[in-house]
């Protein structure tokens, strides 16, 4: 996995003109400590930027900030390939890819797809259960007799849909936040939690049933203008939610459950927000203790809100972010080929290699291990600002 030649492949298939920004964590500089740095790539080249911009929110807010990435001058850190190469060994070399975001709020859209409204719906019928869920899903399938992705969330149809449910006892919350006009949008990790490209992703021990989350994450600036778009891994627990949606905090939230990289592309006339809604999203799972092989995709064509939409409900008169945010639009990919057992559906074991891939962006590659055993988070806010110094 960490052969410097075949790292080309991790990048946009245009990467030689797209805008990327990233960050990355390098060796002393100068009079500064081990820390993160800004970087934006140009020709293949790895350019710290840091002495012009201190922080990626910033730069975010530029109202050039596409214009900038392609102008500004700082220290070359080498190949990109060689970047993540380093990023890819075990243990990591510096420098080495971080999440590509630092002070923004990081948030997360759920159930935005219909294969993923009757994931979680399943999820919750099954208790945690596991073993439950592929009869829940074809006893769904046959009560619902409809194709949920044609039916606009907030939509006349949509609240018949849920008016003849609540007759025959089947409304669900994940159908309220999946069909109704309000989003779900929640707290997935803390501003400088989450992990990169290369890292390994963590999964609460408690948890048995489990499954990696595909999606574009937007990158948005304070004012809700979405800046450009980047790949994450919203690390889910079903087995937790699943016992009860007042555990989402700690089926989402957790030391190295959320994954975003490799870089942000910055939007500019070749990268659009129509980019992002024409995208697929491929998913890769491979296992290293059992040989498991799993690969699916998820089409942005189908989601059923859009992602200005949510962003809109995100930010606005009702809520501000200062600082920007990073956004997941969701996923409609859970996995449920059988991997333990008849029945038993896909959850992860340790070990695991989980590649998220697009054209435009490159792909985000992390291997799965236990949150409790993984290096814990320990550089915050307080760490970040003391290295600005």
């Amino acid at each position: 996995m960490n052969d410097e030649n075949k790292t080309s492949e991790y990048l946009p298939e245009d990467h030689d003109q797209a805008l990327l920004v990233g960050r990355v964590w390098r060796e002393a500089a100068g009079s500064k400590p081990p820390g993160p740095a800004l970087v934006v790539v140009r020709q293949g080249k790895v350019i710290d930027i840091s002495t012009h911009c201190n922080c990626m929110a910033d730069l975010l807010d530029r109202g050039d900030a596409a214009d900038f990435a392609q102008r500004v001058e700082g220290d070359s850190l080498g190949n990109v390939t060689s970047l993540l190469a380093n990023s890819l060994a075990e243990p990591q070399l510096p420098p080495y890819l971080l999440a590509p975001c630092d002070v923004q709020a990081i948030k997360a859209c759920g159930v935005t797809f219909a294969v993923s409204l009757l994931e979680r719906v399943i999820e919750e019928q099954a208790g945690g259960d596991a073993t439950r869920a592929s009869q829940l899903r074809a006893e769904l399938n046959e009560m619902i007799g409809k194709d949920l992705s044609r039916i606009a969330p907030g939509s006349d149809e949509a609240m018949a849909l849920k008016a003849a449910l609540q007759a025959r006892g089947a409304w669900s919350q994940y159908m309220e936040v999946g069909l109704g006009p309000d989003a779900e949008v929640f707290t997935k990790a803390q501003p400088l939690s989450s992990v990169g490209f290369g890292a390994y992703v963590g999964l609460h021990p408690a948890s048995k049933w489990n499954n990696p989350e595909p999606e574009i994450v937007l990158a948005v600036d304070a004012i809700g203008t979405p800046k450009g778009a980047t790949l994450g891994n919203d690390v889910n627990l079903r087995d937790i939610e699943g016992r009860s949606a007042l555990l989402l905090g700690k089926a989402k939230d957790n030391n190295a459950s959320c994954s975003i990289g490799p870089f942000i592309r910055l939007f500019d006339e070749r990268f659009t927000l129509d980019s992002v809604r024409q995208a697929r999203v491929l998913l890769r799972i491979e296992g290293e203790d059992d040989g498991f092989l799993l690969e699916g995709e998820s089409d942005m064509r189908e989601i059923s809100r859009d992602p200005l939409d949510l962003v809109r409900q995100t930010i606005g008169a009702h809520h501000q972010y200062p600082d920007g945010f990073m956004l997941f639009l969701g996923t409609m990919f859970s996995p449920i080929q059988d991997r333990d057992g008849e029945g038993q559906g896909f959850t992860h074991h340790i070990g695991d290699t989980v590649t998220i891939a697009t054209p435009a962006l490159g792909a985000l590659i992390n291997r799965v291990d236990h949150s409790d055993t993984l290096p814990p988070w320990t550089f915050g806010i307080r760490q970040w600002l003391a290295h600005q110094r």
